[in-house]
């Protein structure tokens, strides 16, 4: 365990219930950032990865429960499966009007889910310390993923040059409700790998892997759509472009994802110090999809 306990802002802590959210997208163009194909695509490689990625996060959760000894975290935990399915599933749908608009997935979605299920999976160990070596440093992956997701979520909500370059309202709900789940949640991963294990030492591992496997997963789906992409001619995308986008807004900053890097790796980090609880939660209580969940729920 570490020595150092991060102090958590209470304030910023949320009960978590998963809205069982629907979109429809047969209005929803190819690239549905107007005359940007790059910034569509590197987004769009959300639809690509986190289907089997959060199926991934549950499943290793659900294993976790048992070590669970904390009431609160335990409610915590339960709750952030319920929205990690809810994403999975409303990104899934995504794949089939891709696919009407001449664009297959399943090449690269199947590798995806080749590297969780199989790479990251579960393994035949004996039962004792290597089995729960395993489920901890699954577990301390995911803490260093959600930071990402967290600041993602961030990031989107606050994107207001999507909506001057007039992207599409429908995947622009979803990425903000998505996004605003994964700010409401952003602590729970972190806490859950304190409460199991906290070794200072994992975390900074499992940062270095998760952060360079998501570059490359990302750079990979980036070309995938570009070089399949069934109207484009031009299909080169180098790092400047991303760089370019993140200056103009339409993407991550670069300098704010590098800033985010010693944020995690300090040992007085804690999620619920970055982002804000009462924007997501407010974005949430305006967001199309939600409204929509909440009163099919109603009813």
């Amino acid at each position: 365990m570490s020595n150092t306990q991060p102090r958590p802002v209470e304030s910023e802590r949320i009960a978590l219930k998963a809205r069982n959210v629907s979109f429809s997208w047969e209005d929803t163009p190819l690239h549905w950032v107007p005359g940007d194909p790059f910034t569509t695509h590197t987004i769009n490689v959300l639809h690509l990865l986190l289907p089997a990625g959060e199926r991934w996060f549950v499943h290793v959760y659900k294993q976790a429960l048992p070590l669970i000894r904390d009431d609160r975290l335990r409610e915590d935990v339960v709750g952030f499966i319920g929205q990690e399915a809810m994403h999975s599933q409303a990104h899934d749908e995504v794949l089939p009007r891709l696919r009407e608009l001449g664009l297959d997935p399943t090449p690269y979605t199947a590798q995806v889910d080749w590297f969780f299920e199989k790479l990251l999976g579960d393994r035949t160990l004996p039962p004792g310390r290597a089995r729960r070596w395993w489920l901890l440093e699954r577990i301390a992956l995911i803490a260093a993923i959600e930071h990402y997701t967290a600041f993602l979520g961030d990031w989107v909500l606050n994107a207001a040059e999507l909506d001057r370059r007039g992207a599409d309202p429908t995947m622009l709900d979803l990425l903000r409700w998505h996004g605003a789940e994964e700010v409401e949640h952003r602590s729970v991963a972190f806490d859950l790998f304190l409460h199991v294990d906290g070794s200072y030492r994992r975390r900074v591992r499992t940062w270095a892997t998760a952060f360079s496997t998501m570059v490359f997963l990302w750079q990979r789906g980036v070309r995938f759509f570009l070089e399949n992409d069934p109207v484009l001619t031009d299909r080169k995308a180098s790092f400047r472009d991303f760089h370019v986008r993140g200056r103009q807004g339409t993407l991550p900053a670069t300098g704010d994802m590098l800033k985010s890097i010693p944020r995690y790796l300090s040992r007085a980090y804690h999620p619920s110090h970055e982002c804000s609880t009462a924007q997501a939660v407010a974005y949430l209580a305006a967001s199309p999809a939600a409204l929509a969940a909440a009163k099919r729920e109603a009813a």
